[in-house]
């Protein structure tokens, strides 16, 4: 697979909304093809408060409204509740991958009622919902802990993006999609991190 075009929308989309950068996200919304804003655009505009907490997803909301919003759902596409904390654990022990014990474990350390949040509630029912495929949705991330300047995070989810299917090219070309509104010093770190952890 390759980063399409709309793959680049959902990336710079994703990435002004952590930045609170309202112009690019107006930007996109004006610019929306033919049957956007659609499913992945919700689900990438939800993703977003994980990264950056439900302040940025709530002005995004009202900077949507204000050109249109997003648009009804289509039909089915309400949550899915099919077992949301099954999903979530398959989806932490993909990305994770034989470190999974190890994170559940500092995440247990910092704070249980913080670690059943994180595994219920970002990777349960937000990170695993249907609507984005899990390698875009890391993509997301990586781009997201790229402009919050998280190297951290995004060495996990650089090589999460790799367990759930993207390439290395695509998580380096992902980056590349929003390099001109990521500051400049946090786009160089990322771009080390991604060049050590996804190479």
């Amino acid at each position: 697979m390759t980063i399409t075009t709309r793959d680049r929308t959902l990336l710079r989309l994703s990435t002004a909304i952590v930045l609170g950068r309202w112009d690019e996200l107006r930007r996109l919304r004006a610019a929306a093809g033919p049957g956007e804003p659609d499913r992945a655009w919700r689900e990438a505009v939800l993703q977003t408060h994980v990264f950056a907490g439900f302040p940025r997803l709530v002005q995004a909301y009202q900077e949507l409204a204000a050109l249109g919003g997003l648009g009804p759902p289509a039909s089915g596409e309400k949550e899915a509740e099919d077992d949301p904390a099954g999903r979530g654990r398959a989806l932490f022990e993909r990305i994770y991958a034989a470190d999974a014990p190890r994170i559940r474990a500092l995440l247990d350390e910092s704070d249980p009622l913080f670690a059943s949040w994180v595994a219920e509630h970002a990777y349960g029912r937000v990170l695993s919902r249907p609507g984005l495929s899990a390698d875009r949705r890391e993509l997301l991330a990586v781009c997201a802990l790229a402009a919050l300047g998280q190297g951290r995070q995004l060495a996990s989810h650089a090589r999460g993006a790799l367990r759930c299917g993207a390439t290395a090219a695509e998580v380096t070309e992902a980056l590349e999609c929003v390099a001109d509104i990521i500051d400049t010093e946090d786009l160089e770190r990322a771009r080390a991190v991604v060049a050590r952890f996804a190479p």
